[in-house]
């Protein structure tokens, strides 16, 4: 299972092992998913907001409250979605931070994550990218 941790990483981004929270789900800032729509529907954190990239600078306005921090995500280190979608709603006047490691990293820390079909989870984290014998990665 996940760990918990820090949150809010120092260099701007969101450590994966504390998950950002939905608009309602204790107030926290809304995930924001900034991938294609194939790729949402192939899976996203749950309570996350579906928002292309390219669609940022025409419907960010209408579909965020610039009160709240928005955390974007893309799929993962290799992509750099999430980064482009921080800085058009940074350009906008929005609060951003970017979670690191995207949704590849969500997954392989064993979070869960929607789809059309329901959750699902994975099991336990991979190893490779989480503590195995502590709750603090000691960074």
């Amino acid at each position: 299972m996940p760990r918990g941790g820090a949150g809010w990483g120092r260099g701007g981004g969101v450590s994966l092992t504390t998950p950002p929270r939905g608009r309602g789900a204790s107030g926290g800032p809304p995930p924001l998913d900034s991938r294609s729509t194939p790729s949402w529907d192939q899976a996203h954190v749950p309570g996350a907001i579906h928002l292309p990239t390219a669609l940022v600078p025409e419907q960010a306005e209408r579909l965020l409250d610039k009160d709240l921090p928005v955390v974007t995500y893309c799929w993962g280190p290799g992509c750099n979605g999430g980064t482009r979608s921080a800085l058009a709603l940074a350009e906008l006047g929005f609060q951003v931070k970017e979670m690191l490691g995207g949704i590849e990293y969500w997954i392989r820390e064993g979070f869960e994550v929607e789809t059309w079909q329901g959750t699902q989870q994975r099991g336990e984290a991979d190893p490779l990218t989480a503590p195995t014998d502590s709750d603090d990665c000691g960074c």
